[in-house]
């Protein structure tokens, strides 16, 4: 069959190599993609915010399956607008409706989500400009440090964690009454700050049964020992070493299934990812956020690993009959290691010239900023490129990714070089 994956970081082109390797998959179109994604399938130049372009493709094109990468199409309905066409009403999308994009498209809705299904998670209350003085009080009840979150999606920047009172109350003005994230932030959720590590948990349903993916962790700070500025992500391994067998039945019965049986309750259309970000307290898990879609950098750790057909999964997800699919995962461990341009999270260049990636024998490239220029690859976002190694040992994998890493190199490259070292003397 014909498949449009939506999307053009490196969360796509991970996605993009498991789907060109499936027998199910004639041939693969994505939009707009990247200078790797073109070794996969066919780039599009197509907005995917403009859905009707996208189903004026799907229809010319005898596209059977649309896999969507990034939430923002599926915040704004993608999934609704194919469901509400009778000529594309058959063309499975993986990707929840509108209402189930809900769960990262307002944190307010998610917390509240939570709170009715009685889902672990930090105790929190949402202000908007006219309660700022009610905001202030709630702040003061808390201990330090401080979470704020913008409510609505800011491009994985609306999270805020100050260690002082005054700072709190001060970027919660900043927030509200300065929009500081736009109208992400006309309202703000304060919530208890929890004390442990973090992962990343990953549910693949169709709406009703499901299929916990291989889980990650990834390294968001732009700094080594996670300082500096927030990013979109600096580095990821899969699997994480404390969500053992013990620790994932917890996961399981306190938050996958109340989160699934929530969703049957309230009749939310849900065929796709959901991303549990989750805070390992003293061996129980507390969900610190939902995504509607797959992680990035994550997916870079977590689909390599994959050895099922993804496309047979993704027709599983279509038809309700995901229970009946098996899900086979590599053992050992995978590490990513992101190499970004000098200035990210700020101003960085575009336009530098990439050299080396060919020179990669032992791990895997996926692009995320990158683009053709004539004959060679280009930088052309502030995250550029991720190597990932797959080894029986974190300490092994995060060697060879680093090394081979190495042989990339581009003006301004920077990466971290303390990816997965707090995990191991755990």
């Amino acid at each position: 069959m014909n498949i449009l994956l939506l999307g053009s970081g490196g969360r796509e082109h991970a996605i993009a190599y498991k789907i060109s390797q499936s027998p199910r998959c004639s041939r693969l179109f994505i939009a707009p993609g990247n200078a790797g994604t073109s070794e996969c399938g066919t780039n599009v130049a197509l907005d995917i915010m403009d859905f009707q372009s996208v189903a004026d493709f799907v229809k010319s094109n005898d596209v059977r399956m649309v896999v969507v990468g990034p939430e923002a199409p599926l915040v704004a309905g993608i999934a609704d607008f194919f469901a509400s066409d009778e000529s594309l009403a058959k063309v499975p999308v993986i990707g929840p409706s509108r209402q189930g994009a809900m769960l990262e498209g307002s944190k307010d809705y998610a917390k509240d989500f939570m709170s009715r299904h009685a889902i672990p998670t930090a105790r929190y209350k949402s202000f908007d400009k006219s309660t700022i003085v009610d905001g202030i009080s709630f702040l003061r009840e808390l201990k330090a440090p401080y979470v704020l979150k913008a409510d609505g999606l800011a491009a994985g920047k609306g999270v805020v964690i100050l260690p002082t009172i005054e700072e709190a109350e001060k970027e919660l003005v900043e927030m509200l009454d300065g929009a500081k994230f736009g109208q992400a932030s006309a309202r703000v959720v304060i919530e208890q700050y929890l004390e442990g590590i973090e992962l990343s948990v990953f549910v693949l349903t169709d709406g009703k049964h499901y299929k916990i993916l291989p889980s990650a962790k990834d390294y968001k700070r732009i700094g080594d020992g996670d300082t500096g500025l927030n990013t979109g992500g600096m580095g990821s391994v899969s699997p994480v070493p404390f969500a053992d067998r013990e620790f994932m039945a917890k996961v399981e019965t306190r938050i996958v299934q109340p989160t699934i049986k929530g969703l049957v309750e309230e009749s939310i259309n849900y065929k796709g990812f959901i991303f549990i970000g989750l805070m390992n307290c003293s061996g129980d898990p507390y969900v610190i956020e939902y995504n509607v879609r797959m992680g990035d950098p994550e997916t870079q750790s977590v689909f390599p690993r994959i050895k099922s057909d993804v496309v047979e999964l993704f027709e599983a997800v279509g038809d309700g009959t995901l229970n009946r699919m098996t899900l086979d995962v590599n053992p050992r461990t995978a590490a990513s290691v992101v190499l970004v341009a000098g200035g990210y999270p700020e101003k960085y260049r575009k336009g530098d010239s990439i050299v080396g990636i060919e020179s990669v024998s032992d791990a895997m490239v996926f692009h995320a900023g990158t683009a053709r220029s004539d004959d060679h690859i280009v930088t052309n976002g502030g995250r550029v490129l991720a190597v990932t190694a797959i080894d029986d040992t974190l300490p092994v994998a995060l060697l060879k990714a680093y090394q081979e890493a190495s042989k990339i190199e581009f003006d301004g490259k920077y990466n971290r070089k303390d990816i997965g070292q707090d995990l191991l003397n755990l």
